[in-house]
Protein backbone atom coordinates (compact mmCIF):
# COMPACT_ATOMS: atom_id res chain seq x y z
CA UNK A 1 0.00 0.00 0.00
CA UNK A 2 1.43 3.36 -1.06
CA UNK A 3 0.91 6.08 1.55
CA UNK A 4 2.02 9.71 1.46
CA UNK A 5 4.44 11.40 -0.93
CA UNK A 6 6.85 14.16 0.07
CA UNK A 7 8.16 16.36 -2.76
CA UNK A 8 11.44 18.25 -2.48
CA UNK A 9 13.35 20.11 -5.19
CA UNK A 10 15.72 17.19 -5.84
CA UNK A 11 13.86 14.26 -4.26
CA UNK A 12 10.55 12.44 -3.96
CA UNK A 13 10.04 10.38 -0.79
CA UNK A 14 7.30 7.76 -0.76
CA UNK A 15 5.98 5.89 2.24
CA UNK A 16 4.54 2.42 1.74
CA UNK A 17 3.57 -0.72 3.64
CA UNK A 18 4.55 -4.13 2.33
CA UNK A 19 3.85 -7.35 4.27
CA UNK A 20 2.88 -5.31 7.33
CA UNK A 21 6.24 -3.47 7.42
CA UNK A 22 6.55 0.24 6.65
CA UNK A 23 9.23 1.54 4.28
CA UNK A 24 10.43 4.91 3.01
CA UNK A 25 11.52 4.98 -0.64
CA UNK A 26 13.76 7.77 -1.98
CA UNK A 27 13.43 8.63 -5.67
CA UNK A 28 15.68 10.90 -7.74
CA UNK A 29 13.29 12.44 -10.32
CA UNK A 30 16.19 13.31 -12.64
CA UNK A 31 17.33 9.67 -13.02
CA UNK A 32 14.22 7.86 -11.70
CA UNK A 33 16.53 5.77 -9.51
CA UNK A 34 14.94 4.52 -6.29
CA UNK A 35 16.30 3.10 -3.06
CA UNK A 36 14.92 2.35 0.37
CA UNK A 37 16.03 4.71 3.11
CA UNK A 38 17.66 2.52 5.76
CA UNK A 39 18.23 4.39 9.01
CA UNK A 40 17.76 1.60 11.54
CA UNK A 41 19.26 -1.86 12.03
CA UNK A 42 15.85 -3.24 13.03
CA UNK A 43 13.75 -5.07 10.45
CA UNK A 44 10.25 -4.54 11.89
CA UNK A 45 9.69 -0.79 12.28
CA UNK A 46 7.12 1.95 11.75
CA UNK A 47 8.97 4.75 9.90
CA UNK A 48 7.79 8.29 9.16
CA UNK A 49 9.12 11.51 7.65
CA UNK A 50 8.57 15.21 8.28
CA UNK A 51 10.13 18.32 6.78
CA UNK A 52 12.28 20.54 8.94
CA UNK A 53 11.24 23.65 6.98
CA UNK A 54 8.81 24.74 4.29
CA UNK A 55 11.65 25.45 1.85
CA UNK A 56 11.72 22.45 -0.51
CA UNK A 57 15.28 23.20 -1.62
CA UNK A 58 16.96 21.02 0.99
CA UNK A 59 18.54 17.63 1.54
CA UNK A 60 17.72 17.59 5.27
CA UNK A 61 14.62 15.88 6.65
CA UNK A 62 13.47 14.45 9.96
CA UNK A 63 13.07 10.67 9.91
CA UNK A 64 11.41 8.92 12.83
CA UNK A 65 10.69 5.33 13.73
CA UNK A 66 9.54 3.08 16.51
CA UNK A 67 9.43 -0.68 16.77
CA UNK A 68 7.82 -3.21 19.11
CA UNK A 69 10.90 -3.01 21.36
CA UNK A 70 12.20 0.53 20.66
CA UNK A 71 10.50 3.80 21.69
CA UNK A 72 10.19 6.59 19.12
CA UNK A 73 13.46 7.99 17.76
CA UNK A 74 13.89 10.99 15.45
CA UNK A 75 16.95 11.65 13.30
CA UNK A 76 18.07 14.61 11.25
CA UNK A 77 18.92 12.87 8.01
CA UNK A 78 20.84 14.08 4.94
CA UNK A 79 19.30 12.50 1.85
CA UNK A 80 22.44 13.14 -0.22
CA UNK A 81 25.22 12.04 2.16
CA UNK A 82 23.08 9.61 4.25
CA UNK A 83 24.50 11.14 7.43
CA UNK A 84 22.12 10.99 10.39
CA UNK A 85 22.00 12.58 13.81
CA UNK A 86 19.74 11.49 16.68
CA UNK A 87 17.81 14.58 17.79
CA UNK A 88 14.94 13.18 19.87
CA UNK A 89 14.12 9.98 21.73
CA UNK A 90 10.99 8.98 23.64
CA UNK A 91 11.80 8.51 27.30
CA UNK A 92 10.14 5.77 29.34
CA UNK A 93 10.04 7.10 32.94
CA UNK A 94 10.06 3.62 34.49
CA UNK A 95 13.14 2.68 32.47
CA UNK A 96 13.52 0.57 29.35
CA UNK A 97 16.36 -1.31 27.67
CA UNK A 98 15.55 -2.33 24.08
CA UNK A 99 18.38 -4.87 24.13
CA UNK A 100 16.44 -7.00 26.65
CA UNK A 101 13.86 -7.90 24.00
CA UNK A 102 13.64 -9.86 20.77
CA UNK A 103 11.31 -8.96 17.88
CA UNK A 104 10.60 -11.51 15.19
CA UNK A 105 8.54 -11.41 12.01
CA UNK A 106 7.26 -14.83 10.96
CA UNK A 107 4.70 -16.08 8.46
CA UNK A 108 2.42 -19.06 8.80
CA UNK A 109 0.15 -20.76 6.27
CA UNK A 110 -3.59 -20.35 6.76
CA UNK A 111 -6.22 -22.97 5.88
CA UNK A 112 -6.09 -22.02 2.18
CA UNK A 113 -2.33 -21.56 1.88
CA UNK A 114 -2.25 -17.78 2.29
CA UNK A 115 0.80 -16.74 4.32
CA UNK A 116 -0.21 -14.70 7.38
CA UNK A 117 2.39 -12.32 8.88
CA UNK A 118 2.79 -12.16 12.65
CA UNK A 119 4.94 -9.93 14.84
CA UNK A 120 6.41 -11.52 17.97
CA UNK A 121 7.83 -9.53 20.90
CA UNK A 122 9.41 -11.43 23.78
CA UNK A 123 11.98 -11.09 26.53
CA UNK A 124 15.33 -12.55 25.57
CA UNK A 125 15.21 -14.79 28.67
CA UNK A 126 11.82 -16.31 27.83
CA UNK A 127 12.25 -19.95 26.89
CA UNK A 128 10.88 -21.23 23.58
CA UNK A 129 10.00 -24.70 24.84
CA UNK A 130 6.20 -24.51 25.00
CA UNK A 131 6.16 -23.39 28.65
CA UNK A 132 5.39 -19.69 28.08
CA UNK A 133 2.00 -18.05 28.06
CA UNK A 134 1.30 -16.05 24.92
CA UNK A 135 -1.02 -13.10 24.26
CA UNK A 136 -2.40 -13.29 20.72
CA UNK A 137 -3.81 -9.94 19.62
CA UNK A 138 -6.01 -9.68 16.55
CA UNK A 139 -8.48 -7.40 14.75
CA UNK A 140 -8.92 -8.07 11.02
CA UNK A 141 -11.77 -5.81 9.84
CA UNK A 142 -12.51 -2.61 7.90
CA UNK A 143 -9.10 -2.66 6.21
CA UNK A 144 -7.46 -1.53 9.46
CA UNK A 145 -3.84 -2.68 9.57
CA UNK A 146 -2.18 -3.53 12.87
CA UNK A 147 0.94 -1.40 13.14
CA UNK A 148 4.00 -3.02 14.76
CA UNK A 149 4.76 0.11 16.78
CA UNK A 150 5.95 0.65 20.33
CA UNK A 151 3.72 0.33 23.39
CA UNK A 152 5.28 0.71 26.82
CA UNK A 153 2.36 -0.99 28.58
CA UNK A 154 3.01 -4.39 27.00
CA UNK A 155 6.31 -4.86 28.78
CA UNK A 156 4.71 -5.49 32.17
CA UNK A 157 3.46 -8.73 30.60
CA UNK A 158 6.51 -9.45 28.44
CA UNK A 159 8.80 -9.06 31.48
CA UNK A 160 6.77 -11.83 33.13
CA UNK A 161 7.52 -14.28 30.31
CA UNK A 162 4.26 -13.65 28.46
CA UNK A 163 5.04 -13.46 24.74
CA UNK A 164 3.12 -10.76 22.84
CA UNK A 165 2.10 -11.66 19.28
CA UNK A 166 0.24 -9.31 16.94
CA UNK A 167 -1.49 -11.10 14.06
CA UNK A 168 -1.77 -9.39 10.66
CA UNK A 169 -4.78 -11.43 9.57
CA UNK A 170 -7.06 -10.88 6.58
CA UNK A 171 -9.61 -8.12 6.95
CA UNK A 172 -6.81 -5.59 7.42
CA UNK A 173 -4.73 -4.13 4.60
CA UNK A 174 -1.25 -5.25 5.63
CA UNK A 175 -0.93 -6.94 2.24
CA UNK A 176 -2.97 -4.48 0.22
CA UNK A 177 -6.61 -4.12 -0.74
CA UNK A 178 -6.85 -7.83 -1.62
CA UNK A 179 -6.00 -8.70 2.01
CA UNK A 180 -9.08 -6.72 3.09
CA UNK A 181 -11.39 -8.16 0.43
CA UNK A 182 -10.40 -11.71 1.38
CA UNK A 183 -11.52 -11.01 4.97
CA UNK A 184 -14.95 -9.43 4.56
CA UNK A 185 -18.49 -10.19 3.37
CA UNK A 186 -18.69 -13.87 2.29
CA UNK A 187 -14.94 -14.22 2.98
CA UNK A 188 -15.23 -13.13 6.63
CA UNK A 189 -14.40 -16.57 8.01
CA UNK A 190 -10.88 -16.22 6.55
CA UNK A 191 -10.25 -13.71 9.36
CA UNK A 192 -11.07 -16.34 11.98
CA UNK A 193 -9.23 -19.15 10.17
CA UNK A 194 -6.10 -16.99 9.86
CA UNK A 195 -6.12 -16.29 13.59
CA UNK A 196 -6.64 -19.95 14.51
CA UNK A 197 -3.88 -20.99 12.08
CA UNK A 198 -1.49 -18.54 13.77
CA UNK A 199 -2.36 -19.96 17.21
CA UNK A 200 -1.73 -23.55 16.10
CA UNK A 201 1.50 -22.53 14.34
CA UNK A 202 2.84 -20.87 17.51
CA UNK A 203 2.07 -24.03 19.48
CA UNK A 204 3.83 -26.15 16.84
CA UNK A 205 6.91 -23.88 16.99
CA UNK A 206 7.02 -24.16 20.82
CA UNK A 207 6.32 -20.49 21.54
CA UNK A 208 3.47 -21.71 23.73
CA UNK A 209 1.22 -24.73 24.29
CA UNK A 210 -2.42 -25.63 23.93
CA UNK A 211 -4.39 -24.00 26.74
CA UNK A 212 -1.75 -21.32 27.39
CA UNK A 213 -2.87 -18.66 24.85
CA UNK A 214 -4.69 -15.49 25.91
CA UNK A 215 -6.75 -14.13 23.02
CA UNK A 216 -7.34 -10.38 22.94
CA UNK A 217 -9.38 -8.13 20.65
CA UNK A 218 -11.79 -5.22 20.78
CA UNK A 219 -14.88 -4.15 18.83
CA UNK A 220 -14.65 -6.10 15.52
CA UNK A 221 -11.69 -7.81 17.22
CA UNK A 222 -14.24 -8.88 19.84
CA UNK A 223 -16.25 -10.51 17.04
CA UNK A 224 -13.04 -12.38 16.17
CA UNK A 225 -12.59 -13.45 19.81
CA UNK A 226 -16.17 -14.70 20.08
CA UNK A 227 -15.98 -16.65 16.83
CA UNK A 228 -12.65 -18.40 17.55
CA UNK A 229 -13.63 -19.20 21.15
CA UNK A 230 -16.76 -20.97 19.94
CA UNK A 231 -14.67 -22.93 17.42
CA UNK A 232 -11.50 -23.80 19.35
CA UNK A 233 -11.96 -23.13 23.10
CA UNK A 234 -9.26 -25.67 23.97
CA UNK A 235 -6.54 -23.46 22.46
CA UNK A 236 -7.06 -20.74 25.06
CA UNK A 237 -6.40 -20.17 28.73
CA UNK A 238 -8.29 -16.90 28.57
CA UNK A 239 -10.05 -14.42 26.27
CA UNK A 240 -10.35 -10.64 26.62
CA UNK A 241 -13.14 -9.04 24.61
CA UNK A 242 -13.35 -5.23 24.71
CA UNK A 243 -16.63 -3.63 23.54
CA UNK A 244 -17.15 -6.80 21.46
CA UNK A 245 -19.37 -7.01 18.37
CA UNK A 246 -20.77 -10.39 19.42
CA UNK A 247 -24.48 -10.20 18.49
CA UNK A 248 -23.58 -9.38 14.90
CA UNK A 249 -26.63 -10.96 13.24
CA UNK A 250 -29.23 -9.07 15.32
CA UNK A 251 -27.36 -5.82 14.76
CA UNK A 252 -27.11 -6.43 11.01
CA UNK A 253 -30.88 -7.05 10.85
CA UNK A 254 -31.69 -3.76 12.64
CA UNK A 255 -31.34 -1.01 10.03
CA UNK A 256 -32.33 1.70 12.52
CA UNK A 257 -28.98 1.43 14.30
CA UNK A 258 -26.43 4.15 13.41
CA UNK A 259 -23.74 1.93 11.84
CA UNK A 260 -25.63 -1.03 10.35
CA UNK A 261 -26.44 0.33 6.87
CA UNK A 262 -22.96 1.82 6.44
CA UNK A 263 -21.41 -1.57 7.12
CA UNK A 264 -23.28 -3.58 4.47
CA UNK A 265 -20.11 -3.61 2.35
CA UNK A 266 -18.11 -5.07 5.25
CA UNK A 267 -20.49 -7.70 6.64
CA UNK A 268 -23.38 -7.94 4.18
CA UNK A 269 -27.15 -7.30 4.42
CA UNK A 270 -28.79 -10.21 6.22
CA UNK A 271 -32.25 -8.65 6.06
CA UNK A 272 -32.45 -8.58 2.27
CA UNK A 273 -30.02 -11.32 1.22
CA UNK A 274 -30.60 -14.91 2.32
CA UNK A 275 -27.02 -15.96 1.56
CA UNK A 276 -25.70 -13.12 3.77
CA UNK A 277 -28.13 -14.11 6.55
CA UNK A 278 -27.03 -17.73 6.54
CA UNK A 279 -23.34 -16.84 6.37
CA UNK A 280 -23.46 -14.34 9.27
CA UNK A 281 -25.62 -16.76 11.28
CA UNK A 282 -22.97 -19.48 10.82
CA UNK A 283 -20.27 -17.44 12.63
CA UNK A 284 -22.06 -14.80 14.77
CA UNK A 285 -20.68 -15.40 18.30
CA UNK A 286 -24.02 -15.10 20.14
CA UNK A 287 -25.79 -17.55 17.82
CA UNK A 288 -23.02 -20.14 18.01
CA UNK A 289 -22.54 -20.54 21.77
CA UNK A 290 -22.50 -24.27 22.57
CA UNK A 291 -22.84 -26.43 25.67
CA UNK A 292 -19.13 -27.03 26.30
CA UNK A 293 -16.17 -25.88 28.36
CA UNK A 294 -14.99 -22.34 27.65
CA UNK A 295 -11.75 -20.62 28.73
CA UNK A 296 -11.61 -17.82 31.30
CA UNK A 297 -13.30 -14.78 29.74
CA UNK A 298 -13.27 -11.05 30.54
CA UNK A 299 -15.80 -8.93 28.64
CA UNK A 300 -15.84 -5.13 28.91
CA UNK A 301 -18.48 -2.75 27.59
CA UNK A 302 -19.68 0.83 28.03
CA UNK A 303 -23.20 2.08 28.71
CA UNK A 304 -22.88 4.99 26.25
CA UNK A 305 -21.26 3.02 23.42
CA UNK A 306 -23.19 3.89 20.23
CA UNK A 307 -21.09 1.66 17.96
CA UNK A 308 -21.49 -1.64 19.77
CA UNK A 309 -24.50 -1.26 22.06
CA UNK A 310 -24.01 -2.59 25.58
CA UNK A 311 -26.82 -5.14 25.09
CA UNK A 312 -24.59 -7.21 22.77
CA UNK A 313 -21.96 -8.20 25.36
CA UNK A 314 -24.68 -8.38 28.05
CA UNK A 315 -26.74 -10.87 25.99
CA UNK A 316 -23.60 -12.81 25.08
CA UNK A 317 -22.54 -13.08 28.73
CA UNK A 318 -25.99 -14.18 29.89
CA UNK A 319 -26.24 -16.92 27.25
CA UNK A 320 -22.67 -18.03 27.92
CA UNK A 321 -23.42 -18.36 31.65
CA UNK A 322 -26.38 -20.53 30.78
CA UNK A 323 -24.54 -22.79 28.33
CA UNK A 324 -20.95 -23.19 29.49
CA UNK A 325 -20.08 -26.39 31.33
CA UNK A 326 -16.93 -25.25 33.16
CA UNK A 327 -16.09 -23.33 36.34
CA UNK A 328 -13.73 -20.85 34.68
CA UNK A 329 -14.05 -17.10 35.17
CA UNK A 330 -16.68 -15.25 33.13
CA UNK A 331 -16.60 -11.56 33.98
CA UNK A 332 -18.65 -8.71 32.48
CA UNK A 333 -17.48 -5.19 33.33
CA UNK A 334 -19.69 -2.26 32.28
CA UNK A 335 -18.40 1.31 32.38
CA UNK A 336 -21.30 3.61 33.26
CA UNK A 337 -19.65 6.79 31.92
CA UNK A 338 -17.79 5.81 28.76
CA UNK A 339 -18.21 5.25 25.03
CA UNK A 340 -16.74 2.90 22.44
CA UNK A 341 -13.21 4.16 23.07
CA UNK A 342 -13.39 3.63 26.81
CA UNK A 343 -13.13 6.09 29.66
CA UNK A 344 -11.96 9.66 29.14
CA UNK A 345 -9.39 11.49 31.22
CA UNK A 346 -5.64 11.13 31.47
CA UNK A 347 -5.75 8.01 33.62
CA UNK A 348 -8.81 6.33 32.09
CA UNK A 349 -6.93 4.24 29.53
CA UNK A 350 -4.35 3.19 32.11
CA UNK A 351 -7.08 1.99 34.49
CA UNK A 352 -8.70 -0.09 31.74
CA UNK A 353 -5.39 -1.68 30.74
CA UNK A 354 -4.72 -2.44 34.41
CA UNK A 355 -7.98 -4.41 34.66
CA UNK A 356 -7.15 -6.42 31.54
CA UNK A 357 -3.66 -7.16 32.81
CA UNK A 358 -4.88 -8.04 36.31
CA UNK A 359 -7.15 -10.63 34.67
CA UNK A 360 -4.19 -12.00 32.70
CA UNK A 361 -1.94 -12.18 35.77
CA UNK A 362 -4.67 -13.94 37.75
CA UNK A 363 -5.33 -16.69 35.19
CA UNK A 364 -1.60 -17.20 34.45
CA UNK A 365 -0.86 -17.26 38.19
CA UNK A 366 1.83 -14.58 37.83
CA UNK A 367 2.42 -11.55 40.02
Amino acid sequence: MIGGLTFLKDWIIRSEVSDAIGRLILRDPKTNNEEEIIFSDEKVIVPSISLMQKDKNTNLVYLSYSSPKTPGRTYLYNLKTKDRKLVKEQEIPSGHNSDDYIVERLECPSHDGRMVPLTITRHKKTKIDGSANLLLYGYGSYGNSMSPGFSSTRFSLIDRDIIWVTTHIRGGMERGMKWWKEGKLLNKKNTFEDYISVGKYLIEKKYTSRGKIIGMGGSAGGLLMGAVTNQYPELFLGIIMAVPFVDSLSTNLDHSLPLTVGEFDEFGNAKENKEHFEYIYSYAPYNNIKKMDYPNILITTSLSDNRVLFDEPAKFTAKLRDYKTDNNLLLLKTEMNAGHGGKSGRDGAIEEIAIDYAFILKITKKS
